[in-house]
């Protein structure tokens, strides 16, 4: 059962989660190369507080397997999140990122072989209309918006599956593997993205503030609120954890606003999509309470 406290950090995770697009933003090499340094950072961080608590990383080969692949998901996630935050702003990230909890919604019936709810395809219609409405406005960012809806997608996937894997396994040994599946699936991507281009990806070296904030990304972000997160799906929902996961674009626009000033400011129609999307997912758990009532009598 979780507690006050479970969902304060929950909040808190979401809060440091949303300034990861910020850090993002500020690092000067490519998404591609932050992504490696990131995974490779928090792997080596990961294991050496494992081995600092004298905690066991045995797992069966076939789990093993699993959190690589997921590992892989989750290279995905980042690639996506980061790479749209490049291409147009934090702002627009952040909102296609907003998606996760429906497409949760879709991925654990999915999984868990259940009936989907009328009531939660009414709520993705309803984001598709905010989508829409950005879309329609903000044409110049539809390739970011597309990679950050993406990213919400696999933000999603990672997550169900991970919330299989946590009742039989240390979120910390979970944590490791699939830090380490990340880091081997971007460094293959990078190699093979080098061979088949037509024009290589310059290597950059990163700065010392680069280096700064790829650890503050990797310590804080990953091995932090990533083991943090896996650990409270044994008391929280995946899909309440998801769709509190949606505040992250309140918190993380709003910083990005102080800190990026008017290259975060957006057009009234890109603020009346994301109201809608926000909405939806908000309103998810009035309309689950109403129904489930529903359905009792």
């Amino acid at each position: 059962m979780a507690s006050r406290n479970d969902y304060f950090k929950l909040h808190f995770i979401v809060f440091l989660w949303g300034f990861s697009g910020i850090l993002g933003k500020l690092i000067s090499v490519p998404a591609t190369e932050l992504v490696i340094m990131r995974f490779l950072l928090a792997a080596i961080g990961m294991y050496a507080v494992i081995a600092f608590r004298k905690e066991s990383i045995d797992v069966t080969g076939a789990d093993f397997v699993k959190l690589i692949i997921i590992g892989f998901i989750v290279s995905l996630h980042w690639l996506a999140f980061f790479w749209s935050a490049r291409i147009s702003n934090v702002s627009v990230s952040l909102v296609g990122f907003a998606t996760n909890s429906l497409w949760t919604a879709l991925l654990v019936p999915l999984f868990n072989k259940t009936r989907i709810k009328k009531f939660e395809l009414f709520l993705g219609c309803t984001v598709v209309v905010g989508l829409y409405i950005i879309f329609s406005f903000e044409f110049k960012y539809k390739l970011g918006l597309l990679v950050a809806v993406s990213a919400g997608f696999t933000s999603a996937l990672f997550s169900v599956l991970n919330s299989k894997m946590v009742n039989r396994i240390n979120p910390k040994t979970i944590t490791l593997y699939e830090m380490c599946g990340g880091f081997i699936a971007t460094v293959l991507f990078f190699v093979m993205y080098q061979i088949l281009s037509t024009k290589p990806q310059a290597i950059l070296w990163p700065s010392l503030n680069d280096w700064i904030f790829i650890s503050l990304l990797a310590g804080v972000c990953s091995i932090y609120a990533y083991t943090a997160a896996i650990e409270l799906m044994k008391k929280i929902s995946v899909f309440m954890i998801q769709l509190t996961l949606n505040l992250e674009p309140l918190y993380g626009i709003a910083m990005a606003i102080l800190i990026f000033g008017d290259a975060e400011r957006m057009s009234v129609n890109f603020y009346i999509g994301t109201f809608m999307i926000l909405c939806a997912v908000l309103s998810y758990p009035m309309m689950k309470k109403h129904f489930d009532h529903a359905v009792t009598n």
